[in-house]
């Protein structure tokens, strides 16, 4: 579509594969059209006060980032289930599209599909869009260069029942170092860590003057849990709107801000790292985001050829 010149606004999960959302930058780049990413939290000013607010150094030098979902909402670490005769109401070849051809089973339609590594990005691709979004923003959050995951185990087919997942961030010109913990599946962080009621989803970032907890899934209408510091006044880019954001881009005018060239195929990809940890269950993994490639891969001789898939899939024709 957008080789073709169209505008194009995509829901989440974006894409499945980081290779993907890299294509959806450079060819949104190359063909000069209005984008954006289904991530409707991007265009609220509280999230966009509440990043600037960090940024300013609300709580000082964040170093630790804490974010809990309440996904998946479908089932999830169980088998496929046994093949049966395809739906009258499904074209199953187009249903495949370029993954690889197998038989239809009732786990797959109409909404279970997420949950299948061929097809979806788990409860990660399905939230951290969201529930990332305001420290992507507020932090620079865009290349972790090591990322490690505990799973309920998995059977490469279907993503596990439960998974934390630590980023490791390097410093850059303006921040130090930051830890990101992800978890999902009923897994939370320590209650004594959270210091107050945590709701089954939100995000806790702790820096060196205090603790923003935020609840909920879109990353505003957080607090100051600890600490005493003073909240400054903040400037930030106020939004028309969601969809307005990206009426307005079209028209030619300010590009909406979870556009795919510069935010969202980027925060997209981020996340999409921590499967590759999901994926091999324990040990960690060495990112280069330049090279889009698994730096320590020789760690992982079984898996070379699986890993460099989640990366940049082969299409059936």
């Amino acid at each position: 579509a957008m080789t073709l010149g169209k505008h194009v606004y995509c829901q989440k999960p974006l894409v499945r594969t980081i290779w993907e959302a890299r294509q959806m930058q450079e060819i949104a780049k190359k063909a000069r059209v209005a984008t954006q990413m289904g991530n409707q939290g991007t265009a609220q000013d509280g999230l966009r006060m509440q990043a600037a607010q960090v940024r300013a150094g609300i709580i000082g030098n964040v170093t630790e980032i804490h974010v809990w979902s309440n996904r998946p909402v479908w089932p999830q670490g169980h088998k496929r289930g046994a093949s049966k005769p395809v739906r009258d109401s499904i074209d199953w070849d187009v249903w495949i599209g370029p993954r690889p051809m197998r038989d239809y089973a009732e786990g797959y339609a109409p909404f279970v599909w997420r949950g299948f590594w061929d097809f979806g990005a788990g409860a990660l691709g399905d939230m951290a869009c969201h529930q990332m979004n305001m420290t992507f923003m507020a932090l620079d959050l865009k290349d972790p260069v090591t990322v490690q995951a505990e799973t309920s185990g998995h059977d490469k087919d279907i993503f596990p029942s439960w998974s934390i997942i630590k980023y490791h961030y390097p410093k850059n010109s303006w921040r130090g170092e930051i830890n990101l913990t992800w978890y999902d599946g009923g897994k939370l962080p320590p209650a004594d860590l959270v210091g107050e009621k945590m709701e089954s989803s939100g995000t806790l970032i702790i820096g060196d003057k205090g603790k923003i907890h935020i609840p909920g899934d879109y990353g505003s209408g957080g607090k100051v849990v600890s600490g005493g510091v003073d909240i400054p006044e903040v400037k930030f880019d106020r939004s028309p709107g969601h969809f307005e954001e990206w009426v307005r881009a079209i028209r030619g005018g300010q590009e909406a801000r979870s556009n795919f060239p510069n935010y969202g195929a980027d925060l997209t990809g981020m996340a999409l790292v921590g499967n590759l940890a999901v994926w091999c269950n324990g040990p960690e993994v060495q990112w280069d985001a330049k090279k889009m490639r698994v730096k320590n891969i020789g760690d992982f001789s079984n898996e070379k050829a699986s890993i460099e898939e989640l990366i940049k899939p082969t299409y059936r024709e």
